[in-house]
């Protein structure tokens, strides 16, 4: 991405950064985020933390969105889309806020965005490499969830759990009116196909974790997936909602 595709971006884009507990992390990641993009507006949304997230992410120059309690990662995700759409983003990218992500790798998810004009590109640690998993079960986990997932989206999909996204404006629309709670990434990507939605991977650099403790650890991994995978079945069987249809979405946007 040259500098002037890179600045055209910064004046339409809205970084989101969902944080649960994240003050030892933040300030080094909005530090980072807006070396690479300094014209680009942070926004963290504070999810119900109990440490001084919030007042860490307003220090670094982050606009914050405090959540009056904790909705997880999909409802602060979806209220973070909420604001992006409200304040007429045109694409928002999310990383994750414990550092797994690497700011500089973002050109790679917008580039890809702007060559294949899919509405959701999705930064995959396991295209080229095994990635950088925690444990063996949850890589394990993981590679059985994708397996099933590309069944069901029948599209190739490696990192069905990665939270590294850019997503355009047609998609944000959607998603700040529907989007999953309990399982957001892989169910996401399940529910958009449905919808009429694209959606492409490209290989990107992962981080291990700054910070914090994941929710989904060794053999764990296993439950997740059987759980998510049970998520899917159930979805395939509700109708879709025509209101949400891409054709209409684009329309409207």
């Amino acid at each position: 991405m040259n500098a002037e595709e890179k600045q055209s971006w910064a004046k339409n884009c809205l970084i989101l950064i969902p944080a649960f507990n994240e003050e030892e992390v933040l300030t080094s990641l909005v530090g980072e985020v807006r070396r690479y993009f300094p014209e680009t507006p942070v926004l963290v949304v504070n999810d119900g933390s109990l440490d001084r997230t919030a007042a860490v992410a307003r220090q670094a120059g982050a606009i914050v969105l405090d959540l009056p309690c904790n909705l997880g990662v999909g409802g602060a995700v979806q209220a973070g889309f909420q604001y992006a759409l409200a304040k007429g983003y045109s694409c928002v990218v999310r990383i994750d806020g414990d550092g797994q992500h690497p700011p500089e790798e973002i050109g790679k998810l917008l580039e890809a965005m702007a060559s294949t004009g899919a509405d959701l590109i999705v930064g995959s640690r396991f295209e080229l490499t095994d990635g950088c998993v925690s444990s063996r079960g949850r890589y394990l986990g993981i590679k059985a969830l994708a397996f099933f997932l590309s069944l069901i989206c029948r599209s190739r999909v490696t990192d069905p759990t990665s939270g590294f996204w850019a997503l355009n404006r047609p998609l944000l629309s959607y998603f700040s009116r529907s989007y999953p709670a309990d399982y957001p990434e892989p169910e996401a990507l399940a529910l958009l196909r449905r919808q009429g939605y694209s959606f492409a991977e490209v290989p990107v650099r992962f981080r291990v974790r700054q910070g914090g403790r994941s929710t989904i650890r060794s053999w764990g991994a296993f439950y997740y997936a059987l759980k998510v995978g049970l998520a899917l079945v159930v979805d395939r069987v509700r109708p879709i909602n025509p209101l949400f249809d891409r054709s209409r979405v684009v329309t409207k946007t």
